[in-house]
């Protein structure tokens, strides 16, 4: 009882709180669209989410041009349910040591009509919003090298072959001569069923730079100062005989494969612009038939290496086809550096990797590199206090993602590195670069955090985001290894067994985890069940650093949540007396009997949270 009374004062003390309240935003004064507030998201890698359509897989010619460079002797389609890092014959033939080249060159067929068939598994899992990776033309596995813009990739669509001869008949730079391809079609055909189910969905935008199997850089690359694309990219010098010059030009980061636009104090300038934003349209009221039957918003991709001014003119285009149109950005970077972009005037939200951040050093971090509650606490006020009015409410709360190791993973090797310094990081949680990585699979404590981690991630402020698989228990390194084919429970996969260097280890299984599926659901629907915690303010309640306890409460309206989390590795029982005079629900185990301040105490298993909810008056 000694410590139920302790507690309690911890609990009421308003000098342990500080001005670490948020209140329940007001859309009259706020630049966002209303309805980002309460997404669920769910980030789809197109080809490796699901195959629906066989009849369409990449052949050798429509991988050529991506890296690797050189192409192979020998490819075909991976077998889906295949050990990942196990090379199959195909590959062996081609006799290349190097194992990046073979993970980057298979292609497992995944496709449109394979997210249109599981758009179902999506609904059902309480999911309202959908980010895809890039889905335009390109021969790579990850379409970031887009060969344009305003076509879907023909292998993601029912008709490769009379797709590419359609768009050969094209004029790129007149958006009057743009077809509506079969990919184009089956596009439109995923946006108006994903609406159907109350979906939203986003585009992944890369105007930061193309591929150099664009039509741009094509053009350029074959007529040099005489193509009208001569303008577009960064070109350094061109090819002259006479002069004794080669043609030379600017990837992204270095990267050949990557030519990167040409910018002046506007942005881009006026060809790619013009481009981008002729593109722009045609996704969000395709065919001019009206923004019902087009996608939601935009994630940009690397939207740091844009000039402000740019997204600032793009924000206005985008708005004045759907003013409720979402538009989310790529910035890793502190805190400081990311609040200039969210000022009304370019992004309404971000892929929030600073909550990752914060959350790993919490809820992963070894002893040595954890913060404590009261730390936490105030790093997530900071966060919350970075922008203006309603932006926190919108943000992506995420963990894993295509650019990073799979949260089962990070767990896993929780204490390589600390996730926010991100340059580090990023090559130490690669596997192929870091021979101490484990790739093996969680073990069911490290589920246990992923778990308690996902009971934050679903009652906190801010859109949550799961990274496809997640919700399975699928794991993996960062990329290229975070890119595994989404694990299905109607195909058989082989054991893992395989180590990047071509070695063995003891096998694990590969299979949906119905148990932490289960616990995805349940959060989920909590979260839509409940105002508070898409709309509510935020008001800590409980900070006990010696105990590891963390509590809070979201409260819209009527509906009031309270939150407890145990970062502790053990059960521990709370007093009652934040409860108040009311009784409140286990949203969590609504079998369970309501609770009050006459109740015993409340216990907490280790490393778990409780979810309670405020019954309501009668």
């Amino acid at each position: 009882m000694k410590n139920i009374k302790r507690l309690a004062a911890i609990t009421l003390s308003a000098a342990m709180l500080g001005s670490t309240q948020l209140s329940s935003a007001q859309d009259g004064d706020e630049f966002v669209p209303q309805w980002a507030k309460r997404a669920v998201w769910y980030q789809i890698f197109p080809e490796r989410f699901r195959n629906g359509d066989s009849s369409n897989d990449p052949k050798m010619k429509d991988i050529l041009g991506a890296d690797p460079q050189e192409p192979p002797r020998e490819w075909q389609i991976h077998p889906w349910g295949s050990d990942w890092y196990r090379l199959q014959p195909y590959e062996k033939a081609n006799g290349e040591p190097e194992l990046w080249k073979h993970l980057l060159r298979r292609r497992y067929g995944g496709d449109l009509q394979g997210i249109i068939d599981q758009l179902d598994y999506v609904s059902d899992l309480g999911i309202n919003a959908i980010y895809l990776n890039p889905v335009f033309d390109s021969p790579s596995l990850h379409k970031y090298d887009g060969a344009s813009y305003h076509h879907i990739d023909p292998n993601f669509g029912p008709d490769p072959k009379g797709d590419r001869k359609l768009m050969a008949g094209e004029n790129p730079l007149d958006p009057s001569t743009w077809v509506w391809t079969s990919a184009d079609e089956l596009a439109l055909e995923l946006i108006d069923e994903a609406h159907k189910r109350g979906i939203r969905i986003i585009f992944d935008g890369v105007f930061n730079h193309m591929g150099t199997e664009s039509f741009a850089f094509q053009n350029l690359l074959k007529y040099q100062e005489k193509s009208p694309y001569r303008d577009w990219f960064m070109v350094e010098s061109f090819r002259n005989e006479q002069k004794g010059t080669k043609f030379k030009y600017s990837g992204w980061f270095g990267v050949e494969s990557l030519p990167e636009f040409r910018e002046d104090e506007n942005g881009l300038v006026a060809g790619p612009r013009e481009y981008v934003f002729a593109a722009t349209r045609r996704w969000m009221n395709p065919k001019g038939e009206g923004i019902e039957h087009g996608i939601d918003g935009w994630r940009l991709d690397v939207a740091y290496d844009v000039h402000h001014n740019f997204w600032k003119a793009w924000r206005s285009h985008v708005k004045s086809i759907n003013p409720q149109a979402y538009l989310t950005a790529e910035i890793v970077d502190k805190p400081e550096k990311v609040k200039p972009y969210f000022q009304g005037d370019e992004f309404d939200g971000e892929m929030n990797y600073n909550f990752a951040f914060a959350a790993a050093e919490f809820f992963f971090n070894p002893a040595d590199t954890d913060i404590s509650v009261s730390e936490f606490n105030r790093k997530l006020a900071e966060l919350r206090g970075l922008y203006p009015q309603g932006v926190a409410y919108v943000v992506q709360n995420l963990f894993g993602s295509h650019d990073s190791n799979r949260i089962g993973s990070h767990i896993v090797n929780r204490g390589i590195g600390n996730f926010r310094d991100w340059g580090d990081y990023f090559t130490k949680s690669q596997a192929g670069n870091n021979p101490d990585y484990s790739v093996r699979k969680p073990n069911q404590d490290e589920i246990q955090l992923q778990k308690l981690f996902t009971i934050f991630q679903m009652t906190y402020v801010g859109a949550p985001m799961i990274y496809y698989g997640d919700e399975v228990g699928m794991w993996g390194a960062n990329d290229p290894d975070s890119r595994k084919p989404m694990i299905w429970p109607d195909i058989e996969y082989e054991d893992e067994i395989y180590l990047p260097d071509g070695g063995k280890r003891s096998p694990d299984k590969v299979a949906v985890n119905a148990d932490l599926l289960s616990h995805y659901r349940a959060l989920i629907r909590i979260r839509n069940e409940n105002p508070a915690l898409q709309l509510g303010n935020f008001k800590p309640v409980l900070i006990d650093d010696k105990r590891q306890l963390y509590g809070y409460r979201r409260k819209y309206r009527g509906n009031e949540v309270l939150v407890i989390l145990n970062n502790a590795p053990r059960q521990q029982t709370i007093s009652t007396e934040m409860l108040e005079n009311s009784s409140w629900q286990n949203a969590l185990d609504k079998k369970a009997q309501p609770v009050d301040r006459q109740s015993s105490g409340i216990t907490i298993g280790a490393l778990d949270g409780l979810i309670l909810v405020r019954n309501r008056e009668r």
